[in-house]
């Protein structure tokens, strides 16, 4: 239940996501938009793995649809692995330099990697692209005032030693 609000947004920003490729004239093939909507679904019930695996096969079939970059990046997010996240990103830039979600979404996982200063410029590019009233905009302005993400340390991983290190 703790990802329910995450889900929420995952699936919004993928409505936003997915209509925008469409609208630039972009045809998508059917199964790969079959396959991000089950990727989607999957996404929201908390099933990342079988979502990245969804993502990637439709990414087989339309590897020129950039917004499939932008979902397998958000379940890296959801996986922690925000470096991964960043590269997914990164790369549906290079499909769309101005896909507002993408450059929301790689600030959302500099700042929870502590890259704050990054995050702020991303911030001020996607003001200047939405107007800086849109969801992306206040969802980066949210994660950079949160800050970085902390590693979680259990108790069978600690060394015993009084001071924990980040990796």
């Amino acid at each position: 239940m703790r990802f329910a609000p995450f889900a929420i947004a995952i699936s919004m920003l993928a409505a936003v996501s997915g209509s925008a490729g469409l609208a630039n004239g972009q045809q998508v093939d059917a199964r790969a938009q079959a396959l991000v909507a089950d990727g989607q679904a999957q996404l929201a019930a908390g099933d990342v793995q079988a979502a990245i695996d969804s993502f990637e096969a439709a990414l087989v079939i339309e590897p020129g649809f950039g917004n499939i970059y932008v979902h397998l990046a958000e379940a890296a997010r959801q996986d922690g692995l925000q470096g991964k996240a960043i590269r997914y990103y990164r790369e549906a830039l290079e499909h769309d330099p101005e896909n507002v979600a993408a450059i929301s979404g790689e600030g959302e996982a500099l700042a929870e990697k502590g890259a704050i200063d990054n995050a702020r410029e991303l911030l001020v590019r996607v003001q200047d692209l939405c107007g800086g009233e849109c969801m992306e905009a206040t969802d980066l302005a949210a994660a950079i005032e949160r800050g970085p993400i902390l590693p979680v340390v259990t108790a069978e991983a600690s060394s015993g030693d009084s001071a924990v290190t980040a990796n």
